[in-house]
Parts: C-alpha cells; structure tokens; sequence
C-alpha cells in the first residue's frame, strides 16, 4: 500500500535517458485502478506531456524519487501528443495501447468492459479530465465539443483532491489523500481529512462505500453513518498499513476482503 501523493514529482527515466516529471495520475471512476501517469517532459520536449500506463514501470526508487519505465526517450517521443486544452479522449488511449503495443483486456486484467475506454457514462458524470488546459465545466455539461469523445471516466488524482465527503447524516470532512496497491494500480481507500468533525483525525474510506460521486460540485456521498466513521478502527498514517488493520477495517464495515 502506498499513499499517491508523494510520488508526484517523481522523476521518469527510461532506459536512455530521463523523460520528465510526474505531474499526476488519472484513474478510473468505474474500477478504480490508475490508468496513466501524466509526464510532463521538461525541456526535453518543451511544453508537452505525455501519458505513460503504470505497467511500464519496470522499477520504482523511492529513496531516488524516480520510476524506470521499459521505454526509450524515442518511443516516448513519438507517441501520441496530448492536444492543447482537450480531453483526454477514448481514441487518444486507443492510439497509445495501439502503439506500445499495449493490450487494454490483459493490462485490466481481464476487468469488465464498463471499465475501460468506451464505457458509457454514469448520469452524474462531470467534465473530463482536460490534460493541458482548463475545462469548461458549462461545455462539458452540455456535451459541447470539447468533452465528446472524450473518455469520461477518467478523473485526476490532483482534482479530487479536497472533495468533500459526506456520510449519510452529514460532513465528515475532506478528501486529503489516496491510498493504492502498487501491485495493480488499485485504488483501495480515500484518506479523509475529518477536519473541525473530529479534529486532528484521519480515517480511510474504502470505494466500496461510495453512493455517487457529484463532479460539478466536488464532493463524494457514502453509505455509511458518521457514528460508525467515528466507531472505526484508529488510524495512526505514522504506522506502516499492513493486513491485521485491513482485516479489521474491512470487518468493522462489512467490506469483502482485507484489503478492497
């Protein structure tokens, strides 16, 4: 497990050279894995960022602050170019699994197809992550021509960072943080700053108790109580996560598994 905040600003080296600056991550709102990382290229390429998938990291240094990815600067260099104030769209990730030869089923393992490029929309589905430029919220909720084609699931780490949540009685805070498994890429727990509710407390939140999510006006709504937030296991983000905590998290709430 690890938290994701700390890794932007990640260098990124490929096997000749470095390539740029993790600038954020992008997820995906239906299976909650990372899908890309967001490169921006420095002045190696000047005013360009890239998207790279998590599965071409081949090594991570954290005392170095640096991912290795099985790439060369010119494979990178010729890859499919993130257009100036535009989506993000299901045929520009089309093109990049196209030319790294990269297969979308296999990289999900074997996920649904609601959850990669070209699932349909959920009805309180926001503006599109927009790569390198603002988005026009009025546009993209009226489907103008900047949001179509766009993949819609996609959502930035560094967006929904401050989203408000709310239990089914009420505010409990904010959301500070995410926690994934640097296995798959999955985003298991939302770390929530509870703020003037509880102060000087944290809790994790697992997806599983997500109701919706309501873009435009930036918060998440669960399905669970503030007393049993409240009632959770504590968590202490000085102590190492580890699979006993999971175990009791997951009990506590009735969420499947040990760890999402």
């Amino acid at each position: 497990m690890q938290v994701i905040s700390p890794l932007k600003g990640f260098s990124i080296e490929a096997s000749d050279g470095r390539i740029g600056t993790v600038v954020d991550f992008l997820f995906d709102d239906a299976s909650w894995k990372v899908r890309w990382l967001v490169i921006d290229c420095g002045t190696w390429l000047t005013g360009r960022k890239v998207l790279i998938h998590p599965s071409a990291i081949s090594q991570e240094d954290l005392e170095r602050q640096q991912f290795v990815v099985a790439l060369t600067k010119a494979q990178v260099e010729g890859s499919p170019e993130l257009a100036e104030d535009q989506p993000v769209s299901q045929q520009m990730e089309a093109q990049l699994y196209s030319y790294y030869g990269w297969d979308p089923l296999s990289l999900w393992g074997g996920a649904n197809l609601s959850a990669i490029p070209g699932a349909m929309a959920s009805p309180l589905m926001g503006p599109p992550y927009m790569g390198l430029g603002p988005t026009d919220e009025a546009e993209a909720r009226g489907g103008g021509s900047a949001s179509r084609g766009a993949d819609l699931h996609l959502r930035s780490v560094v967006e929904v960072s401050g989203y408000r949540v709310h239990a089914v009685d009420g505010e409990i805070g904010h959301i500070e943080n995410l926690m994934f498994d640097d296995a798959d890429w999955s985003v298991r727990y939302f770390i929530v700053d509870t703020g003037n509710w509880w102060f000087g407390k944290r809790v994790l939140i697992s997806p599983r108790a997500v109701k919706r999510v309501d873009w435009f006006d930036r918060h998440v709504a669960l399905n669970v109580s503030r007393e049993l937030v409240k009632a959770s296991p504590p968590w202490d983000p000085l102590v190492a996560f580890n699979d006993e905590y999971a175990k009791r998290l997951h009990k506590h709430y009735g969420w499947p598994g040990s760890r999402a």
